[in-house]
């Protein structure tokens, strides 16, 4: 080969570039990582993703929970941060994934069973990506909502058990099989 070294290999110049190189030019500034059935995924603004199967219907819109966020040079990890991270998405679609053939057997037993599945999917256009200034105010109103609520319910749970009469003690087994024994043995004598 001309210009080869002395491995084989060709010259610098005209191997591809590393794999870091190229994608971290070709990246986005800002994305998230988002989870959805238990499933992590990249989201940037304008990209398509599927996921397993929403119970959305097509052509609405879902947010979905940011786990990281990174728009620029700042990332973001902090669960009280990642509550003003907005990740919405409207569902394209639903499809199913290619169809998995299963086939078990037993050789020399002839056990044979064929079986076959396909994923039900969704497809997802995220059209937002974005870290709000504040938390939205559907999760701040519901966390203020519930606080006072358990402190109103704590007090009322103590008044209804100090009103309750105690519970009378079972029988133990051992207690319950010489009780048996003994009215036996009485009728055994009459």
């Amino acid at each position: 080969m001309a210009g080869a070294d002395a491995l084989g290999r060709a010259p610098a110049t005209a191997r591809a570039t590393p794999v870091s190189e190229a994608t971290t030019d070709q990246m986005a500034d800002t994305y998230a990582i988002v989870e959805t059935g238990g499933k992590q995924y990249r989201a940037e603004k304008g990209e398509t993703l599927v996921v397993d199967r929403l119970r959305a219907d097509e052509g609405d819109k879902v947010d979905l929970r940011a786990v990281m966020y990174r728009g620029g040079k700042d990332v973001v990890i902090e669960p009280g941060e990642l509550e003003k991270v907005k990740v919405e998405a409207k569902v394209a679609g639903h499809e199913r994934g290619r169809k998995v053939k299963v086939f078990k057997h037993r050789p020399k037993k002839g056990y044979r069973r064929r079986a076959g599945h396909r994923a039900e999917l969704t497809r997802l256009e995220v059209t937002d990506v974005k870290m709000l200034t504040r938390k939205p105010a559907g999760a701040a109103a519901k966390k203020t909502a519930a606080k006072p609520k358990a402190e109103s319910e704590r007090p009322a749970a103590k008044q209804e058990a100090g009103a309750k009469k105690p519970a009378t003690k079972k029988k133990s087994a051992s207690t319950r099989k010489t009780s048996t024994r003994k009215s036996t043995a009485k009728k055994a004598e009459k």
